[in-house]
């Protein structure tokens, strides 16, 4: 397999406060991966920074072997997709108006959709179960729903990468299983690669393949999530004591803080 997205040993500080130093981390094609760590130790800046929005001070970002500060931001938003933590949209759009939005990077001179945007906007609302509701106003949705919607509106890009921070962080639970098994369908059935931020544990290691621990503006550890959430690991890094468990259904670990 190749690295269809790779950080090079960058470095990266905000004034006064220097946070990455030598890191680096790489996405093989059709990963479906977590990045998992304690509060501030970078993981939205990484994000930001392995879609271009910020640059590193050193170092270099590798987007299918390119250099991604290289590139124009549609040659970007072609390969590469966002599904940010907080969406807001100013007006008052309907579901597929939203998800229309998606095909910015693919439209033309004048930048007027065309029936086939429209048709793979339809598409990849379907494949997030939300077709039904092309129609409405996204503001009558519940918090689940325009997840969903800002999902699909991702996938209009027709993205090789899909990145999301926190996807499911103001979800309950059944909306938050209901995400993560659109993201594992979608990486097993099109192959598309998957990296998302994530601040629950087991819900990381029970849908995502690989883990990315970062911890102090450094990669921790890396590996599949038996070899990431272990006890030892997650008393140095959270600095709490857990008892490691399977999870009965898919094998996975399971952590039980004391």
């Amino acid at each position: 397999m190749t690295d269809v997205l790779a950080v090079e040993r960058i470095a990266f500080a905000f004034p006064g406060r220097p946070l990455f130093r030598d890191l680096s981390l790489s996405l093989e094609e059709g990963d479906l991966a977590g990045l998992i760590g304690p509060n501030g130790s970078g993981k939205t800046t990484l994000l930001r920074i392995l879609t271009g929005v910020l640059r590193p001070d050193s170092g270099r970002v590798l987007l299918r072997g390119e250099d991604l500060a290289a590139l124009s931001g549609r040659s970007r938003a072609r390969s590469l997709a966002v599904v940010p933590q907080e969406s807001r949209t100013l007006f008052d759009y309907t579901v597929l108006e939203v998800a229309l939005m998606g095909r910015f990077a693919h439209l033309g001179l004048w930048g007027m959709e065309t029936r086939e945007d429209a048709a793979i906007a339809r598409r990849c609302l379907a494949e997030v179960g939300m077709d039904h509701a092309a129609s409405r106003s996204l503001n009558e949705l519940s918090s689940g729903e325009r997840q969903r919607v800002y999902i699909a509106r991702a996938l209009t890009q027709q993205p090789r990468v899909l990145l999301l921070d926190e996807p499911t962080s103001f979800l309950d639970l059944k909306h938050r299983l209901q995400i993560y098994e659109i993201l594992a369908r979608l990486n097993r059935e099109t192959g598309l690669t998957v990296l998302a931020i994530s601040h629950d544990l087991n819900l990381a290691a029970r849908y995502c393949r690989k883990l990315h621990l970062i911890r102090d503006g450094a990669i921790a550890a890396s590996g599949a999530p038996q070899e990431v959430i272990t006890g030892s690991v997650i008393r140095e890094v959270y600095g709490t004591d857990a008892e490691i468990g399977k999870d009965p259904r898919t094998g996975s670990p399971f952590i039980i803080p004391y």
